[in-house]
């Protein structure tokens, strides 16, 4: 990580402690893994001794979910159009996704489902009471509330199945090129083009089948993606969230810190990442203004996370009218009970680097005046500061 001033905010460490994202493979995809030829080092030596039978145990499962519910699987098609929540890391993805996981009539992944996408039909309702003391009572990156049955982006998962993901940055966190090939999905080879698209289809039909709804599915990966989910589900509905980009640089920086330190094997060094999150953040945002045009009328909508967060109520309606979804007077209830939850998240706050405010401000310009957002100068004034509810 850079050495300039700013750079340097402590990682918090969670209570998962052995046990990592790459636990939920099977063996096939841990051979595979190695051969990514990730970095090691001695003090992650339980990490990696777990590995094994964590393979073995997912791979028996995986082979006993396919004889119960594989031809079920194969035959299942989605329940409707699914919505995709896109926005880079530290957006807000996670409280809008929160908030429209309320709504009744929709499903989405779990936490459990995510982190053992192989077999959690067979194995969901039993080991999610026996382990849910394993689980952290908060993610480490901020103070949101985890247990085995909230909503999780299914990028842990596609990662967990196939590794066409830049979830395998904590293997090489100092390999750019690694982290980021698998944002552009239509320029990967076709055998890996091919192996997300099927991950990506098993994973949702799987869903489909455990509930038999709709699906809200959230991964800050996606907003890349608007193309090729398209061409897997023409009809689905996308709602982009944009936040503040300086405040997104700050807490994308002690997030990445944080997911390579909990989940790495190796060294969690991971230089450049203030360079890195700049050009990625950019890079989202021109793949997201390119591709928003393919979207049908009426199936996108856009928030941001400062109105958001300040009016919950009055964005969420909004966003339910222009992608006509119906039915919000409904889940009306649910949202102002879940809201004061939100309202009672501990912030985590970042100290403020005037170097790094302004490379954020001139590199990122595009995106300030598109959304509204004010530069520098009329910044300096407050302290940048992460909703522990957003990621």
């Amino acid at each position: 990580m850079s050495t300039k001033p700013g750079s340097d905010n402590k990682v918090k460490r969670s209570s998962q402690g052995q046990l990592i994202l790459y636990h939920g493979m099977k063996l096939s995809t841990m051979v595979k893994l190695l051969k990514l030829k990730p970095s090691l080092r001695w003090s992650r030596f339980l990490r990696m001794a777990l590995m094994p039978g964590f393979g073995l145990y997912n791979s028996f499962w995986a082979g006993v979910e396919n004889l119960l519910y594989g031809q079920k699987i194969r035959e299942t098609q989605l329940a409707g159009p699914p919505i995709f929540i896109l926005g880079y890391w530290r957006s807000g993805t996670t409280l809008l996704h929160n908030l429209m996981t309320l709504d009744p009539r929709y499903s989405f992944p779990t936490l459990y489902e995510t982190i053992f996408p192989w077999h959690f039909l067979s194995t969901e309702t039993i080991n999610t009471k026996l382990t849910g003391w394993m689980v952290p009572k908060s993610r480490p990156m901020d103070n949101v509330e985890v247990h085995w049955g909230v909503p999780q982006e299914d990028e842990f998962a596609i990662c967990t199945m196939c590794l066409v993901s830049p979830y395998t940055l904590p293997l090489r966190p100092f390999d750019q090129q690694e982290w980021t090939r698998s944002f552009r999905i239509e320029e990967l080879p076709e055998d890996d083009r091919k192996l997300w698209d099927e991950t990506m289809t098993l994973f949702m039909k799987k869903l489909t089948v455990r509930s038999g709804k709709p699906l809200v599915m959230k991964s800050p990966s996606h907003t890349y993606r608007v193309k090729a989910l398209l061409r897997l589900f023409p009809d689905a509905k996308f709602v982009f969230i944009a936040r503040h980009p300086f405040d997104v640089f700050n807490s994308a920086k002690h997030l990445r810190a944080t997911m390579i330190e909990e989940n790495s094997l190796g060294s969690p060094y991971h230089p450049d990442a203030e360079e890195s999150i700049i050009g990625t953040f950019n890079e989202a945002y021109e793949a997201y203004e390119r591709d928003r045009s393919l979207i049908p009328a009426g199936n996108l909508a856009e928030v941001k996370y400062e109105e958001l967060a300040q009016d919950p109520l009055r964005e969420m309606s909004r966003i339910y009218a222009e992608m006509n979804l119906g039915g919000f007077d409904e889940v009306r209830r649910r949202l102002e009970v879940q809201l004061k939850d939100h309202k009672e998240y501990k912030r985590n706050k970042f100290q403020k680097d005037r170097f790094w405010q302004q490379q954020v401000y001139d590199r990122c310009r595009a995106f300030y005046e598109r959304f509204g957002y004010s530069g520098p100068e009329q910044e300096q004034s407050a302290p940048a500061e992460s909703s522990a509810g957003v990621a």
